[in-house]
């Protein structure tokens, strides 16, 4: 069979197995990215999540020797919930990213990028291959970009004209000399409703983004949250959405096409006030298979602890108090007295003048006057 005949071959068996869009790139190096990558590196506008080696992440021929193609892939992700739960006084709920949704996704393009590996290796014995999915070197977006799976936009995500930004993405590295496809044109036009929603402004302009600042990326830090930033997260758990659902091009996307994403409700909008006091066991037995759990119960708790002040919900008072007298975690134990600050119960009032007497931990006595400078401004009003 010739190489044309295997890549038809090759993009109806990755139909079969789930993969909804693929795509072949050039693996030369990605000269455009290096320079936004170090200019977002000077104005100190990355996460830290990312590889630091900047060679590593815009050169494939390091990663794989002899890289010639670069395989694309695209997997839809569903943007609705059935029977979504609301959230009440007394029991009030957090939210996941649509992107935690269902099974991890990591798992699940690796699993698919193993088969199409196996594909692969079944025809051309002497390939050689490197498979990665969001935690690898390269960018899963200049690579889905460049291979014509979706356009770059201003919000920073690959928006592919099928099922709109809602798509997980990995690739593969090989020395096969696949014919390659066309980059899609910009569609984004002069829309900017993603950059004028985002309830930081961590879009700073079009296709650059300010991760010290995105909600998303604040979600899933472990140690105390910016004050700037707590009363905007309002019930976000983990991940955010904002620049997704306002984007005119996402509308009717449901993407309802594979059930392993589909959501539990209970675990994608769970109660806020159990997770205050769930185990580390429990939380794995519960939340270990999304996406989101990947950092652990800390990021959760907290941000639980504050969509529970957001909410102003006086039931979860006495769980706060205790976390703030039991807790061995200092960032749990001063999020809480934050928190108890600005619900502001006469339980709670008590609690923090009790607790500022007894605390030793600075950063902890901090939140602990934050939470009663709460009650002196209420009492002045």
């Amino acid at each position: 069979m010739n190489l044309e005949g295997f890549q038809q071959e090759l993009v109806a068996y990755a139909s079969e197995i789930g993969i909804d869009k693929i795509g072949f790139a050039s693996a030369e190096p990605f000269y455009n990215l290096r320079h936004r990558l170090i200019r977002q590196q000077q104005l100190k506008y990355q996460s830290g999540f990312e590889e630091p080696d900047i060679d590593k992440r815009t050169r494939p021929d390091l990663l794989l020797d002899e890289a010639v193609s670069i395989i694309a892939i695209a997997i839809a992700y569903p943007s609705k919930m059935k029977d979504a739960p609301q959230g009440v006084r007394g029991a009030r709920r957090g939210i996941f990213s649509r992107s935690s949704w269902g099974k991890d996704y990591h798992a699940a393009l690796r699993e698919r990028l193993t088969l199409l590996e196996a594909f692969i290796a079944a025809h051309y014995p002497e390939a050689r291959m490197r498979s990665m999915v969001d935690t690898g070197e390269l960018s899963d977006r200049a690579v889905a970009e460049r291979a014509g799976i979706g356009w770059s936009a201003k919000n920073t995500n690959i928006i592919t004209p099928e099922f709109g930004s809602y798509v997980y993405l990995g690739e593969m590295i090989t020395n096969i000399p696949f014919r390659f496809d066309e980059p899609m044109e910009d569609q984004c036009g002069d829309c900017r409703l993603c950059i004028d929603s985002c309830p930081t402004g961590a879009i700073v302009e079009g296709g650059q983004l300010n991760a010290q600042r995105c909600v998303s990326f604040l979600t899933q830090t472990k140690g105390f949250l910016p004050d700037e930033f707590r009363t905007v997260i309002g019930n976000r758990l983990y991940g955010c959405d904002t620049c997704q659902t306002v984007c005119p091009k996402n509308k009717r996307k449901a993407n309802q096409i594979h059930p392993e994403f589909d959501p539990d409700p209970e675990i994608a909008k769970p109660l806020l006030e159990p997770l205050l006091t769930i185990s580390n066991k429990e939380f794995k037995a519960k939340f270990g298979y999304v996406s989101g759990s990947w950092r652990g119960k800390k990021p959760i708790q907290r941000n639980a602890i504050l969509a529970l002040a957001h909410f102003k919900e006086a039931s979860a008072v006495p769980a706060l108090i205790e976390l703030l007298i039991r807790d061995e975690r200092p960032v749990i134990r001063g999020t809480a007295a934050w928190a108890i600050g600005k619900i502001g119960t006469d339980e709670g009032l008590l609690a923090l003048k009790q607790a500022e007497q007894r605390e030793q931990d600075e950063e902890v006595l901090e939140e602990i006057q934050k939470g009663l400078a709460f009650f002196a401004e209420e009492l002045k009003g």
